[in-house]
């Protein structure tokens, strides 16, 4: 009886593995045929959704096959998801396909570039800076300068301003201004945007479509930051480094590039101790645009936890997308759970257990008070804002169990559509949360916004709005706190760093 019953279950598993083949480019199979322990997979889920971490999607691939695939609802296949930090991987691809061609050197002089950007008195310094050095995080700046130099207009004119304290090539400091300066580059020498350069030469071959990548006020795409791809393509992506480069059949990039790429060019620091190494995945070294991570591996980095882990000892690509304020953390669960299932033996049963889990992974709207009589007080009513000489005006519809908020700003008109303690889809105006929304040109291009919404009462007086930004890792939290016709208003988001911002208002009848 036991054999018959692990045949069915394994013809049940195989007629749901072919049924899956449609809809991605990748083949695909089980944990248990690639030699994983599906248990590993259900472990590392359980503790995730038990923890800080708001995982969107996971992907783990085996010698090239899915072996594991999940969203947590309401996100979905079909979305793109702002990759921050990992843009930074698929610039270095641009350069190594630039390289490739022969229009550019990594020992290629930055300055020779941008002649007409360039600061009257130009340091020694600053005349060493190569390609390189812009690659690996070693500029020399003492320290990050983005955060305002995105705020200016010129962008290039503006990181040739600030000083080059150190010698290029010495010192690692995370700098993602210098990004940017690598999508300016691939821009001066094809006469293409980064993104129209690589469209034919890595997105078509790999049949990534639909990419979109914030742009500059120059017209130059932001580089550090800003691409949108789906998690697919993101494992793509991986798949192709853990490949050497080639693409059924095809070389897309040099395998000597994907080494060069993927290998130790610069230490963080140097000075630091061995247990901190041994604990940390950003000691491990960095290379042209990825970081080096423990158990001999390496990685795209994004900011809030959106990962491509290339695991060449086991033959693997992980992909997640997330929003999480302990990077650390996550990774280490990963290399708790996750790792240790690979060449381990596994069981169909086990299998079919994680199938069914993938399957139905969600995020459950929050579950508050009963409070009709508030919703009645407030039904068709609006609050009323005065900050900093700007008046906000927020309108109120509940209409069931549904709530329709329309805020007013510079006469500007801005809907969300909530239900009571259910998502409910919906597109909105209103800027989505972001760590870099001080940057010129930030979002441009990319409302109305895909969101899904939930309302609740966490008490009889503080009605909580819930705004999850599904191409985002972002959810903002509202809060209003009603006290007679006063009424305290509260956003938040982790993209602001935690913090809240507060205002007050009065509620007009």
């Amino acid at each position: 009886m036991k054999s018959i019953y692990q045949f069915v279950l394994l013809l049940f598993v195989s007629f749901q593995v072919f049924g899956q083949e449609n809809a991605t480019d990748f083949q695909y199979s089980s944990p248990t045929k690639e030699k994983v322990d599906a248990k590993g997979i259900l472990s590392f889920l359980d503790k995730v959704e038990a923890s800080e971490h708001e995982l969107h999607s996971l992907m783990i691939l085996r010698r090239g096959k899915v072996i594991a695939e999940g969203w947590w609802e309401p996100y979905g296949t079909k979305l793109k998801h702002t990759m921050y930090s990992v843009s930074k991987t698929y610039t270095a691809t641009a350069i190594g396909l630039a390289v490739n061609e022969g229009l550019i050197s990594v020992e290629d002089k930055v300055i020779k570039f941008f002649p007409h950007s360039l600061p009257e008195k130009i340091s020694d310094n600053l005349k060493n800076l190569q390609i390189k050095h812009l690659l690996t995080m070693s500029v020399g700046h003492a320290k990050d300068y983005t955060f305002s130099i995105v705020k200016t207009e010129d962008w290039a004119s503006s990181f040739f301003a600030v000083p080059i304290v150190n010698q290029p090539g010495e010192q690692f400091v995370y700098n993602t201004i210098a990004t940017y300066m690598l999508s300016a580059i691939v821009q001066k020498v094809s006469g293409q945007t980064l993104l129209e350069y690589l469209q034919p030469r890595l997105f078509k071959p790999l049949g990534i479509e639909e990419v979109d990548w914030e742009m500059s006020p120059q017209g130059i795409n932001t580089g550090g930051y800003g691409l949108r791809v789906k998690t697919e393509d993101m494992a793509k992506l991986g798949q192709l480094f853990l490949q050497n480069g080639n693409w059924n059949g095809q070389q897309i990039l040099p395998e000597s590039w994907i080494k060069e790429a993927r290998s130790l060019k610069i230490l963080q620091n140097p000075e630091a101790s061995k247990e901190d190494k041994a604990n940390s995945d950003w000691l491990q070294g960095y290379g042209y645009q990825m970081w080096r991570s423990r158990h001999e591996s390496y990685r795209a980095d994004g900011a809030f936890g959106q990962y491509i882990l290339i695991l060449p000892k086991q033959e693997a690509v992980i992909v997640i997308t997330s929003e999480t304020s302990n990077l650390q953390a996550l990774l280490s669960e990963v290399w708790n759970h996750i790792l240790p299932a690979f060449d381990s033996e596994g069981n169909i049963s086990d299998d079919l257990a994680l199938q069914n889990r993938l399957e139905n992974l969600s995020h459950k709207p929050t579950i508050g008070v009963e409070n009709r009589l508030m919703e009645g007080l407030l039904d068709e009513k609006s609050i009323a804002i005065e900050n900093n000489g700007r008046r906000i005006e927020y309108y109120f519809d509940f209409q069931g169990n549904n709530l329709e908020i329309n805020s007013i700003e510079d006469q500007k008109s801005q809907n969300i559509s909530s239900g009571k303690e259910v998502w409910v889809a919906g597109m909105t105006e209103r800027k989505q949360p972001y760590l870099v929304s001080q940057a010129k040109n930030a979002l441009n291009g990319l409302a109305p916004y895909k969101v899904f919404s939930s309302y609740h009462w966490e008490d009889f007086q503080t009605l909580v709005i819930e705004i999850k930004y599904i191409e985002s890792p972002h959810t903002e939290t509202i809060k209003f706190y009603f006290d007679g016709k006063k009424v305290n208003i509260e956003t938040s988001s982790l993209a602001n760093r935690g913090k809240s911002k507060v205002f007050q208002g009065i509620l007009i009848e």
